[in-house]
């Protein structure tokens, strides 16, 4: 099964920068695309970021300047450096990994999804 961890999160003061990583098992490569959401309380999911198989990077307005996605495709990990955070950024970070299924007769498209780390942006 598909198993994806993240890691890195906690408390840090507005401005501060904190870097997020998210390592992917099982059945997942470099040919699938991953990337990044967060979930603050109250909120509904807002995308952060995501990186294609072929490299390709893109951000949310909300953060492009700010944080950079990653991916080290020889040990199957993404990461998430976030600079200049800010407090609309304390949210608990989903990392996913877009996937497909064998239903024996098609494949069905699936984003497997982590645990989620929570990131504190606070005095």
């Amino acid at each position: 099964q598909v198993q994806l961890v993240e890691s890195g999160g906690g408390l840090v003061q507005p401005g501060g920068s904190l870097r997020l990583s998210c390592a992917a098992s099982g059945s997942i490569s470099s040919s699938n695309a991953m990337g990044w959401y967060r979930r603050t309380a109250g909120q509904e999911r807002e995308y952060v970021a995501r990186v294609e198989s072929g490299g390709s990077r893109n951000y949310a307005d909300s953060v492009k300047g700010r944080f950079t996605i990653s991916r080290d495709n020889a040990n199957n990990t993404i990461f998430l450096q976030m600079n200049s955070l800010k407090p609309a950024g304390t949210a608990v970070y989903y990392c996913y990994a877009e996937g497909t299924v064998n239903k024996g007769t098609w494949l069905a498209k699936v984003d497997y999804w982590g645990q989620g780390t929570q990131v504190t942006v606070s005095s």
